[in-house]
């Protein structure tokens, strides 16, 4: 079965100021060791990058751009998006057809935004789901932690069983190393 690596919204707007995700630095460092994996397996490596029409992920804008340190090669596919839905309106489900993608590993940016909804919407296509669970972060709530936020959708999205295909959660060092 094809699996594919989808990176979501490690964009520059999102790693500085006040909407940076905590720990992103280290986070694009687990990122780079699972997309260099995915890729000596011949596996596709997808960047989704979220705009705005406002100034702040204006398309093209530096804060649009993929994060300082993530390591992109010629052979990565990208996806725009304008929602946190990664395949609302997006070319992404056509992109992973014509892959033969059958299951997907899941990291990115903001975990109770676009990487839940993503996810979920993943699972209602049928795809099987690989969260990395220290592959994702966010900023803090006004009443959670980023930690807490982070850890509470590990837990559900891992708790979903409703849609049939199901969540795994898998820490970085251990994606496509056949670790639980």
């Amino acid at each position: 079965m094809t699996t594919a690596l989808i990176v979501i919204d490690v964009q520059q707007g999102l790693c500085e100021g006040e909407y940076a995700g905590v720990g992103w630095e280290g986070m694009v460092e687990r990122i780079n060791g699972i997309a260099r994996r995915v890729r000596e397996a011949g596996l596709p490596v997808i960047f989704v990058q979220h705009e705005s029409a406002s100034d702040f992920l204006k398309f093209g804008s530096p804060r649009w751009q993929l994060a300082p340190g993530l390591d992109v090669h010629a052979s990565d596919l990208q996806v725009r998006k304008t929602t946190p839905d990664s395949f609302h309106n997006t070319d992404l489900a056509a992109v992973l057809q014509t892959h033969d993608v059958k299951e997907l590993i899941i990291c990115g940016m903001q975990s109770q935004y676009c990487v839940d909804t993503t996810t979920r919407r993943a699972l209602a296509l049928g795809y099987p789901v690989t969260l990395v669970s220290d592959g994702h972060t966010t900023v803090a709530s006004g009443e959670l932690s980023a930690a807490q936020i982070v850890r509470h959708h590990n837990q559900t999205l891992a708790g979903i069983i409703s849609f049939g295909p199901r969540v795994t959660l898998q820490a970085a060092a251990d994606v496509l190393r056949g670790g639980a």
